[in-house]
């Protein structure tokens, strides 16, 4: 099993285009090292094509930088689809950008689905350029991605204050319900050949007993980097609401995810989806180090990864 990093940064990218940040300035002006980075996507393969997971605005970029994915004759390409963990724009914007392809082989969960469909309207634009199919994913179930490759959907906790709640259309109906099981999950991707584990889990709130149960195991783990302090976009006065309010766990400190899954002993712990105000970017940080030293990895786009 192969996995290549496309996109390690959160929203915005890094820098994003607006933001005038300590790291956005350093990434800038080169005063400090640091590396940009694009939004977060990562594509797996067993040797059966090419899996895109999650779609962003990125893609066309992640596609040009990475010669596995090219096109291996006229209009051909290893691309055989895309598996979306939520309904989040930065993860699903891509998917109009993928249009030239003839058709998009979507696996997302019904209220993904429903949230692309009738809250933002993204699916039934992306119907009118090329036809696409929908595989539903349904958390629990194993589900087979052609030859020697599966994967497992788990839901992850998000919390009241989600973002991915309750939408509603222009004239006030709900459309996405605010609870219920497949609003964001994780995927526990598995090699049949070799037996080996790699999970995805780019947004989490809080490592969960079940939520550790999927971990388990796992010879890879790519996890939720977002913020080293879960009051960072508050501190800057950037936001108004903690990376715990947006769905999101901290990396540092008491209870972050650093401590949290640490005690698991798993062989390789990456952090990926990190804010362009996240100290690690900063390959000179004392955040770095400490993560670093914790013996966990900072993604930087273009990474590869064998399980």
């Amino acid at each position: 099993m192969r996995l290549q990093v496309l996109g390690s940064a959160a929203g915005g990218g890094f820098p994003q285009w607006n933001c005038g940040c300590p790291g956005c300035r350093a990434v800038r002006d080169g005063t400090r090292p640091a590396t940009p980075r694009t939004q977060s996507s990562i594509a797996i393969t067993a040797g059966d094509g090419w899996w895109l997971v999650n779609a962003s605005p990125d893609v066309r970029t992640q596609l040009a930088a990475t010669p596995a994915l090219h096109p291996t004759g006229d209009r051909t390409t290893p691309l055989r689809g895309v598996l979306l963990t939520d309904a989040e724009i930065d993860h699903s914007l891509g998917l109009v950008l993928l249009r030239e392809g003839g058709g998009v082989h979507l696996h997302a969960t019904a209220a993904t689905e429903r949230t692309l469909r009738d809250g933002t309207g993204l699916l039934p634009t992306l119907e009118r350029f090329c036809p696409v199919t929908w595989t539903p994913v349904e958390p629990g179930v194993e589900t087979a991605l052609g030859a020697g490759l599966t994967y497992r959907a788990f839901d992850v906790p998000t919390g009241k204050h989600d973002r991915f709640g309750a939408q509603r259309s222009a004239g006030g109906t709900s459309i996405s319900p605010a609870g219920g099981s497949g609003r964001v999950v994780g995927y526990r991707f598995t090699d049949t050949t070799t037996g080996r584990v790699a999970v995805y889990l780019p947004g989490v709130q809080q490592l969960t007993p079940a939520v550790l149960d999927e971990i388990r195991g796992a010879d890879l783990l790519l996890v939720d980097g977002t913020t080293w302090y879960d009051d960072e976009l508050v501190r800057l006065g950037l936001a108004a609401k903690t990376a715990h309010e947006m769905g999101h766990l901290h990396v540092g400190g008491p209870g972050g995810s650093l401590e949290v899954l640490g005690r698991l002993g798993l062989p390789r712990i990456v952090y990926v989806h990190i804010n362009n105000t996240n100290p690690i970017l900063l390959d000179d940080s004392d955040e770095r180090a400490e993560v670093e030293k914790a013996g966990f990895e900072v993604a930087a786009d273009g990474l590869e990864l064998e399980v």
